[in-house]
């Protein structure tokens, strides 16, 4: 499975542009593989995390026609890092846009954390339109959820991540970390804008591996643009992702009929393995899939679950 995941990383796309949708936001988009193959849409993480070329790795480049794109205001889209106008809604019409464009009717997701959210959004408010999904690191966007992350609810787990986090926050605004942080990323001095973006980003990538170490986690700020996940990830949490609490547990009977696998690391910190555990119980028509890992979608053993499920629903007709 290793050596097909390599052969994989290798592909390039074929087509890459911008889409013109709402409200000034420009969409960058790019696509890969076979161009008459199976469509499947990727959707990235974050909010705001944007998309890179290891996203294509799970793919086998014979069979599908890879969608990638940077959501707006993440990675190459523009304007940059931009909240107007920026909300699951939006986003949703924008998904909406592209399948449009590009004459897609039938769509295969694959998301994953913020990606498995909008995967599972999308779906219920447009079940005809999708032919399965293949969701990571389940997120189900519910205040809970919220509280979990950003109430102290890693600290039995990462102390030290934890502790690195809250203490640029004076204790009076402790009770609402994501306003603080927010409020700082906002900023007209750089100095300060730039240490609170970077902090919050450096809190996050601190727990994505079971593994992981200074020199790691510094490298992985580099891979994802920083910038935009953080404060766009702090913008969707502070407003509760843009939807009712519990919005897609409530309303999963919508996608009932549509085959979903899940693969969830058994030591998720970001998002715990409960959140999997509650969206399988709910969807009879899915299979679950618990590895050892963490949240990363490149840890090894959920790099080989994905391509493994991807080649099995190669063989699904739509």
């Amino acid at each position: 499975m290793k050596k097909l995941n390599m052969i994989f990383r290798r592909i390039k796309p074929y087509k890459k542009g911008y889409l013109k949708v709402s409200d000034g936001h420009k969409l960058y988009y790019e696509l890969c593989g076979n161009a008459k193959g199976k469509p499947v849409l990727v959707l990235h993480g974050g909010p705001g995390a944007g998309i890179n070329a290891k996203m294509r790795c799970y793919f086998n480049p014979k069979v599908w026609n890879i969608i990638l794109f940077d959501q707006r205001g993440a990675g190459k889209s523009k304007p940059f890092a931009s909240t107007k106008a920026n909300t699951t809604q939006k986003l949703v019409q924008d998904i909406d846009i592209l399948l449009k464009v590009l004459k897609i009717k039938k769509v295969f997701l694959f998301g994953g954390s913020w990606g498995s959210t909008l995967a599972l959004v999308y779906a219920i408010r447009n079940p005809e339109k999708i032919a399965g999904m293949l969701l990571r690191g389940i997120f189900l966007a519910s205040k809970e959820e919220i509280d979990y992350f950003y109430k102290g609810g890693v600290k039995n787990h990462f102390p030290d991540a934890w502790e690195r986090f809250v203490k640029i926050v004076p204790k009076k605004y402790q009770n609402n970390i994501i306003n603080y942080y927010f409020k700082q990323m906002n900023s007209e001095n750089n100095k300060i804008k730039n240490k609170f973006t970077y902090e919050w980003a450096y809190y996050e990538m601190s727990l994505l591996k079971i593994k992981s170490d200074k020199k790691q986690i510094e490298k992985m700020m580099k891979e994802y643009n920083y910038k935009s996940l953080s404060m766009l990830e702090a913008y969707y949490m502070r407003n509760n992702c843009f939807l009712p609490n519990n919005y897609i547990l409530n309303n999963i009977n919508k996608i009932a009929k549509i085959p979903v696998s899940i693969v969830h690391g058994r030591y998720d910190i970001v998002c715990p393995v409960i959140n999997a555990f509650k969206l399988h119980k709910k969807l009879k028509n899915s299979v679950l899939n618990v590895v050892l890992a963490g949240h990363a979608a490149s840890e090894p053993e959920i790099i080989d679950k994905l391509v493994s499920e991807m080649q099995r629903f190669s063989k699904l007709k739509y």
